[in-house]
């Protein structure tokens, strides 16, 4: 297989290790007829496992290099190409309807793209991602946690998040300075009683000043009145569980 030059300004590590390859691919819970949406290729270590399983594959990636060399390798497949910075990308128009997502993520865009995939959640059916092991622990981190943050409480909220595997450095060419994780998000069957924006003004702020108990995290946010706010308020953000997070938006009222 032909191989690429590594750019740094991309955060470029492509996976060489076909039983990783294959055990991400095996990860993925969609049927064969689905949609399924590769982020981010680079040389192709997923994309071959992925179109001998899926016949709808839309490969998404910002590289015109990778791009070329995707291009040449499945001319005359099925696969689509998608020439596209996926932080920019418009599901809507090249979607035809809620996808499947997998892909080898660059750690440099790791936190963006989660945010862009929550705010494009009713087009995700599901998703399975590597990224670097401490966002992935952080992700999945329960309440309580040291790593418990923004990241865990809004992603849990919208998808069941799990850690299924690490990946170490060898794995990979260049080999990156840290270790990698895989991880499998499941939309939840229903959605928070709060909107997404109104959660992620909450959630921000109380992880802002994480050291400090919420009713001083959270001072310049108007809360109404509610039962239990005092006890509430005397906690801090990492250890209120996700339920006592979507109460606590609830009371948030507009400025």
């Amino acid at each position: 297989m032909q191989h690429l030059r590594p750019k740094k300004q991309l955060g470029q590590h492509f996976l060489h290790d076909r039983h990783t390859a294959e055990r991400i691919v095996g990860s993925l819970e969609a049927p064969a007829e689905a949609p399924v949406a590769e982020i981010g290729p680079g040389e192709g270590a997923l994309t071959g496992l992925l179109a001998a399983r899926f016949a709808d594959l839309r490969l998404v990636e910002v590289d015109p290099d990778a791009v070329a060399l995707l291009q040449a390798r499945f001319a005359g497949t099925p696969v689509q190409i998608l020439h596209e910075d996926v932080l920019r990308w418009d599901p809507a128009a090249s979607l035809p309807g809620p996808a499947w997502f997998i892909g080898n993520l660059p750690y440099n865009i790791s936190s963006p793209f989660f945010f862009l995939l929550l705010e494009q959640r009713r087009w995700v059916q599901g998703g399975v991602f590597m990224i670097q092991k401490e966002v992935a622990e952080r992700i999945c981190a329960p309440h309580g946690s040291k790593v418990y943050g923004i990241l865990s409480v809004l992603i849990q909220s919208y998808f069941e998040a799990k850690l299924l595997f690490s990946v170490p450095p060898g794995a990979f060419r260049p080999p990156p300075k840290v270790m990698s994780a895989v991880i499998r998000l499941r939309p939840r069957a229903e959605e928070p009683p709060v909107g997404f924006e109104t959660l992620r003004r909450l959630v921000k702020a109380a992880f802002g000043q994480r050291r400090k108990t919420l009713r001083n995290a959270l001072h310049a946010l108007p809360l109404a009145e509610f039962p239990g706010k005092a006890e509430l308020l005397s906690q801090r953000a990492e250890q209120l569980s996700l339920a006592e997070f979507h109460l606590l938006a609830q009371q948030l009222l507009e400025p």
